[in-house]
């Protein structure tokens, strides 16, 4: 596992920003790390990067403990915080080539000039960052973040102030990214999650409330499911309503139903099996899922 994370806590006074959080992380998968403001998010990031200290537990990163080794941990990682910290007065090339010296980078001009093409600031490499709008300071806090390619990289609110094409491009580069490293990322848009994600863990009040797939994750929080159907014929509700497990019928128009039966049994058996009886012509028939907004809803709220 690239980061290991067990029983992590952190106290500010009386209070418990992180409470005994545990979680990993794999190479390979962009882990969401999901949560309302004030749920430990950001605590958690910065106690991985090293910038603050945890009061207790534990947490390691490419098996280097964040305490016992935190420039081991440093060097493995690399983090764009939600505030992204940059010198404005800097021109693009001339920071992060001063970000590849810190990182001791052997073929530094190469790497930055990949970096550059790869964020989209070809155009933008001569300008003083100060002038530079907040995507474009966006997409420079990623080139330092990956600069000096590292094992596991650490995004918080990554697209933030991103246009739709910005957004695009980010989001295909984290991706592309994913395949080969670990990503924690931070994200109140849950459009990303679902396209980025491949596993979500969500805190809420310094606890992990939530830790598995997507998808899993939208099947446990359903408390019923619903089946959207369409008939080219016309259909009696009450027909409708005797279909084995059919708790509620609901009209759409135009010979369109939606069916709610209980989270444990599939309706769709029995709605095709009824059709196939009753010689109704089945134009479409769709089990609905939970959105990821939902589910980020029902496990915080």
């Amino acid at each position: 596992m690239s980061v290991q994370v067990q029983g992590l806590t952190k106290i500010y006074g009386t209070q418990r920003a992180v409470n005994e959080v545990t979680f990993e992380a794999r190479k390979g998968e962009v882990l969401g790390f999901l949560g309302p403001n004030g749920a430990g998010k950001t605590t958690t990031m910065k106690i991985l990067t090293c910038f603050i200290p945890q009061s207790a537990g534990k947490a390691l990163v490419c098996g280097f403990d964040t305490e016992k080794d935190p420039m081991e941990v440093r060097r493995r990682i690399g983090y764009l915080p939600e505030h992204n910290p940059l010198y404005k007065d800097m021109y693009v090339r001339e920071y992060l080539n001063f970000i590849g010296r810190l990182h001791h980078l052997p073929k530094r001009s190469a790497r930055v000039a990949e970096m550059i093409e790869m964020t989209g600031l070809t155009r933008e490499q001569r300008k003083p960052i100060g002038s530079l709008s907040k995507g474009y300071r966006q997409r420079v806090g990623l080139a330092q973040a990956m600069l000096h390619d590292p094992e596991v990289l650490i995004l918080d609110e990554p697209t933030s102030g991103l246009d739709p094409n910005q957004l695009a491009e980010i989001r295909r580069l984290i991706a592309e990214i994913g395949r080969e490293k670990t990503v924690l990322f931070s994200t109140h848009i849950m459009q990303e999650v679902q396209a980025l994600c491949s596993r979500v863990v969500i805190i809420n009040k310094g606890k992990i409330v939530a830790n598995d797939s997507i998808e899993t994750l939208q099947q446990k929080v359903v408390g019923e499911r619903v089946v959207t159907v369409e008939f080219q014929q016309s259909v009696a509700e009450a027909q409708l309503r005797s279909i084995a497990g059919v708790k509620r019928v609901k009209s759409l128009g135009k010979q369109r139903w939606q069916l709610t039966g209980s989270s444990k049994r599939d309706l769709r058996p029995e709605v095709f099996r009824t059709a196939v009886e009753r010689k109704w012509v089945l134009l479409e028939m769709r089990q609905e899922v939970s959105s990821v907004e939902d589910v980020f809803q029902e496990l915080t709220k």
